[in-house]
């Protein structure tokens, strides 16, 4: 439909639409950056999608039971900041607007869920918001299971571009929900067949609707211009029994000179480009100003969020204390009070047995006693799950036949798995953890990096730790990924040694709020080194002292995981020689580093010989062997130089000098 066209018909929704199209002229002018065809292209489907089929309240953005709404196309961000500010929310008044893109500004270049609780997911990458909303859909199937839909009974929307659809995660994401059957989950495809380099056509021609249909999904079209047929659309999308693409045809950049070109992808900030634009939508107003009609006509679809709002919140009132106050620590991400005692009978047990585990069977032991507690645990594996441990007898299985079961199959999908999990967390009420090998973070990582960035304290269960895995070889040996994840901002890195450390370990990725966590576990068995009980959780401060010299301490050795065994057999040797060793179990740098100064210092005090052991390369280590009182000529590393090989996991830490006697022999070395 021409825009003269639709002016005449809908006058009111073509001016309530025109205003986020103006908004974001104005907007991106006013930053001299951004990105302004999106926005002006789906104009017509958000006005639709928010006045006629989205339930929210403006006034309680955290509304646990509103619709989700995910701006997949993240670099559409003023399609979503204008929406916010027509309709009334108090974190986007008109100046956040005109700060576009700004210091201090809630209207980032992209959305940023940290900056306004109105901003359900962080997107830009393009497909990360699709894959969260697969998450957001898997959270409100399983929470509606559990707690009725007279509490839980909402759908997530999503506006996706083709860039979205063009990253592989999109596959990895619509082939889950497909299978899940996951029919609350609606997408909106704009397409209108541009990307930055030109046409799509240059780069794709992949049928868009058949590959959904493939993957299980109900497909809808419609003029993304003609309000009453993206109504039709929509609402024959809330109908399917599976989840829905809409396919809505659009142009970008519409009104302008820019119209269906690249260019309009972009800024667009020419002056007379603006004006024109402005007179084809017959906008008289100036820049940033909304007439009051118009606002108001906004204002009032938020408005009509407060009544549904309220009528949850007496059904909510409705159900018994006991159980209402659970609804409430679930969506608060607390953990269950019986939980903590129950970990320190666990470790007090685990300290009596002493058992010879694998760390990853070490996690699934650990499991078994977090899972029947904290029900609200939501697990699962890439096509690892009997090589991750990451699955327990009481979980059951989630799939569309049993909506209770906690545990996701998720397929040869890492990518998608972690992105799902993102918006499990992001969605509240549900605490998501899942499996795969430490080497196949390559294939997680934006997704890791953005659990890190949105401060949502997903657990990564990343098991086959080292060369330790043995004869798989190189490809699947990981020796950079510990540093990898470690160089990661506001992420947990923890390397448990036995199954009192594990049990920790999970105590603190299940008690983070927003930091998220990478268990990085062991394949090979592994000895009880924390055969005397406390309460303390040690592994809480990042580091401590495992094992004291006996005699006079001249060498102090830090280690991590497996290779912490490997500390204390040559401990064993160096003080049969009459040098005092200290060994350090450092099984998380980053919450040893959040410790006050003086607890470091006690741990690592000036003046012996260090040397750190770990079966990965040495970055990142110098921080804590020269770094923190150590002296560089007083310090060493028995480590991985460069890639493994495919070997038995004896012979493996012989070659590569990984040994209690390659350790013994550094420290005579060092000490001169």
């Amino acid at each position: 439909m021409d825009i003269q066209t639709l002016r005449a018909r809908h006058p009111d929704h073509w001016m309530q639409a025109a205003a986020i199209r103006v908004l974001t002229l104005d907007a991106v002018a006013a930053a001299n950056s951004g990105h302004s065809g999106m926005p002006m292209g789906m104009a017509d489907v958000a006005t639709v999608l928010f006045d006629r089929h989205l339930k929210f309240d403006p006034a309680t953005p955290l509304w646990p039971d509103r619709d989700r709404f995910i701006l997949s196309a993240g670099h559409g961000s003023m399609l979503l900041y204008s929406i916010l500010h027509l309709i009334g929310s108090a974190e986007f008044p008109i100046e956040e607007i005109r700060n576009f893109r700004q210091w201090g500004s809630r209207t980032a270049g992209h959305p940023e869920n940290f900056l306004a609780q109105a901003i359900e997911t962080t997107t830009g990458p393009l497909g990360q918001g699709l894959a969260n909303a697969v998450g957001f859909a898997i959270a409100e199937e399983s929470m509606r299971a559990h707690w009725g839909a007279k509490v839980v009974d909402h759908h997530t929307w999503v506006i996706a571009g083709d860039g979205c659809l063009m990253e592989g995660i999109s596959q990895e994401a619509i082939a889950l929900a497909g299978k899940q059957q996951l029919s609350r989950l609606i997408v909106l495809w704009d397409d209108n067949g541009i990307t930055i380099d030109g046409k799509v056509s240059l780069s794709d021609v992949t049928d868009q609707q058949a590959r959904f249909a493939a993957s299980g999904w109900d497909v809808f079209s419609c003029d993304g211009h003609d309000p009453v047929d993206i109504d039709r659309a929509l609402k024959a999308a809330k109908a399917s029994p599976r989840p829905a693409l809409v396919a809505c045809k659009t142009h970008i950049a519409l009104g302008s000179s820019a119209q269906d070109t690249s260019k309009g992808h972009g800024a667009l900030t020419d002056k007379q480009l603006i004006a024109d634009t402005r007179a084809a939508y017959g906008w008289t107003h100036g820049p940033f100003d909304i007439p009051a009609d118009i606002k108001a006509a906004w204002e009032a679809k938020g408005a009509r969020g407060a009544a549904a709002h309220a009528a949850w919140a007496e059904r909510l009132a409705a159900l018994p204390a006991g159980r209402r106050a659970a609804f409430d620590r679930v969506m608060a991400g607390e953990v269950p009070a019986k939980l903590a005692g129950a970990l320190r009978a666990f470790k007090k047990q685990a300290a009596l047995d002493a058992p010879k585990l694998a760390t990853r069977a070490s996690s699934e032991k650990v499991l078994s006693v977090i899972n029947p507690i904290m029900t609200e645990t939501i697990g699962g594996s890439a096509d690892l799950t009997g090589s991750n441990n990451t699955k327990t007898a009481d979980m059951g299985v989630f799939s569309p036949e049993d909506r209770k079961g906690r545990y996701v199959y998720y397929g040869i999908r890492e990518h998608g798995m972690a992105a799902a999990m993102n918006g499990m967390a992001l969605h509240g009420g549900v605490r998501p953890y899942g499996g795969t090998f430490m080497c196949f973070t390559d294939y997680a990582r934006p997704s890791m990096r953005l659990s890190a960035l949105m401060g949502v304290p997903v657990v990564y269960v990343m098991t086959h730790d080292s060369i330790g895995l043995g004869e798989d070889g190189p490809t699947h040996q990981p020796v950079e990924h510990l540093a990898i994840s470690r160089a990661t901002p506001n992420t947990y890195v923890i390397r448990p040694a036995d199954l009192v450390e594990t049990a920790e370990a999970w105590e603190v990725a299940l008690n983070s709020k927003s930091t998220p966590t990478v268990l990085a576990l062991s394949r090979q068995n592994l000895p009880a080194v924390r055969t005397v009980h406390t309460n303390e959780n040690k592994v809480a401060r990042g580091a401590y002292v495992l094992a004291e010299a006996v005699a006079k301490r001249q060498v102090i050795l830090i280690a991590t995981g497996s290779e912490v065994e490997i500390a204390m057999k040559a401990r064993d040797l160096l003080e049969a020689d009459g040098i005092g060793t200290r060994v350090v179990s450092m099984p998380c740098w980053e919450l040893f580093e959040e410790q006050d100064p003086i607890y470091r210092r006690r741990v690592l005090p000036p003046g012996p010989v260090r040397i750190a052991i770990e079966a990965g390369i040495r970055f990142g280590w110098d921080r804590w062997l020269f770094g923190e009182g150590g002296r560089r000529e007083k310090s060493g590393f028995i480590g991985m130089h460069g890639f493994g090989a495919s070997a038995p996991i004896d012979r493996l830490y012989c070659e590569f000098g990984i040994t209690a006697e390659a350790t013994v022999a550094k420290a005579k070395v060092l000490l001169g």
